[in-house]
């Protein structure tokens, strides 16, 4: 045989046998959280093989030397899913949005943007969300560009389901640029001028690989704002590549203009008139309620130049909101989590992402309902329901343990991470 043929051989021979060698893992879970049935359950095993749940079962499954992850001292999730994200923008508190963005996309490069959003990409691990919903403001599909690079293990971070930019109305939500530098926006949003544009627009975003489509329903600060038939072109057209639209909105009347053109989902949705929540939840239409705890809108505040006796507007925005997710669950709309949390108050990105567990909590959302909405709802309405955001067989070994009493301690016991495995490979192990 040639020398050649037998080098490609042996190599062939050692690869095969490097992953026949290789141990299967088992994880010995003391509380095990069953995110389809939304209840905990005790003394569970998780077989890990490669990078998907193989089985699980009890205790009598491990067979004798094998690989072993004991964690029954802790409860074991899936892990998180952060379903609002904007992974490659940061501002300060005391930044103006538009002035940020322009400064932004005249003053950094693309390379620059991306380096800063991996380095936060990295710290959603550490906190246990395993995969995030990036929506925008990202340039011209860095997101995207940023998804391949973590999918094919250049950098660490969350699996990425990106949207690319933000298809908009004229002029997007950049406000107060003068006409000679409107093609400044060109290169944050997709502007949307009529209805064959508009298909156009997610053709060319499809053509990009793109997880999911976003829209602007409205433009606020900006007045214009897509109209139902360009916005009903955008989803008609993303359906047929099987992609799912979700629509930023602020004023009640865009969310219900979203909801007639057939959106999947309201983002934000901070004005939403019981009538709205009655349709969303007619028409399945999720949420994803941004909201932010007390704490984080105090800091918000103090960093943003306010006074404590210039506060007592957090304390109407606090209960604006906790009135209005209180609503969206008594009308059984599907609450998906997700933070929108960019602006730089101190700390990591992920851990400024966990705000929203305290938020819901805050609200009065149970705890393991909270749970359920940032695993199996979110990845429900990813169409990714088998593989993540569950623990059960042939789903992605995304596994994550927390330390303490989930259910009377949810604030504490959320931050208390201890082990992060996504994909398979374990990020994080803080456990004795």
């Amino acid at each position: 045989m040639h020398k050649l043929s037998i080098f490609l051989l042996l190599i062939l021979c050692l690869s095969k046998n490097a992953t026949g060698q290789q141990k299967d893992t088992y994880i010995k879970a003391g509380l095990f959280y069953d995110s389809e049935q939304n209840v905990l359950l005790k003394d569970k095993v998780i077989h890990v093989k490669n990078n998907r749940i193989a089985s699980i079962g009890t205790l009598k499954m491990i067979p004798s030397n094998a690989q072993v992850i004991d964690l029954s001292e802790y409860t074991v999730l899936p892990g998180l899913i952060d379903a609002h994200t904007h992974v490659l923008f940061s501002q300060d508190a005391t930044e103006d949005f538009s002035e940020h963005s322009i400064h932004s996309l005249t003053m950094e490069s693309d390379a620059i943007r991306t380096l800063r959003g991996s380095k936060r990409a990295k710290s959603y691990l550490d906190v246990g969300i395993t995969s995030v919903k990036d929506l925008g403001n990202s340039g011209l599909f860095l997101d995207v560009a940023l998804r391949d690079a973590i999918n094919e293990g250049t950098i660490q971070g969350p699996r990425i389901f990106a949207s690319g930019p933000i298809m908009a109305a004229t002029g997007g939500q950049v406000y107060g640029v003068s006409p000679k530098h409107q093609n400044l926006i060109d290169l944050e949003y997709r502007i949307i001028n009529g209805v064959e544009d508009a298909k156009i627009a997610v053709r060319e975003h499809v053509n990009q690989k793109v997880d999911v489509i976003k829209i602007c329903a409205d433009n606020i600060p900006n007045n214009t704002h897509l109209s139902i038939a360009e916005m009903k072109a955008i989803v008609e057209t993303a359906k047929a590549y099987d992609l799912t639209v979700v629509a930023h909105s602020i004023t009640n009347q865009s969310a219900w203009n979203a909801i007639q053109a057939g959106v999947d989902g309201i983002e934000h949705g901070f004005n939403l008139a019981d009538s709205t929540l009655t349709l969303m939840a007619k028409k399945k239409v999720f949420l994803v309620p941004t909201e932010n705890s007390k704490a984080y809108m105090k800091i918000y505040g103090k960093l943003s130049g306010y006074k404590d006796g210039d506060l007592p507007w957090v304390g109407n925005y606090i209960n604006k909101m906790k009135n209005r997710l209180n609503r969206a669950i008594q009308k059984k709309v599907t609450i998906v989590a997700g933070s929108d949390n960019y602006t730089d108050i101190g700390g990591t990105r992920g851990e400024s992402s966990r705000d929203m567990f305290r938020a819901y909590f805050e609200a009065g959302m149970k705890p393991l309902d909270i749970l359920q909405s940032a695993t199996y709802i979110s990845a429900l309405n990813l169409h990714k329901e088998n593989e993540l955001g569950v623990l059960k067989p042939d789903a992605k070994a995304d596994i994550i343990a927390v330390k303490g009493d989930i259910t009377t301690d949810f604030m504490t016991t959320i931050t208390q991470v201890v082990f992060v495995m996504k994909d398979g490979k374990i990020y994080t192990t803080k456990f004795n």
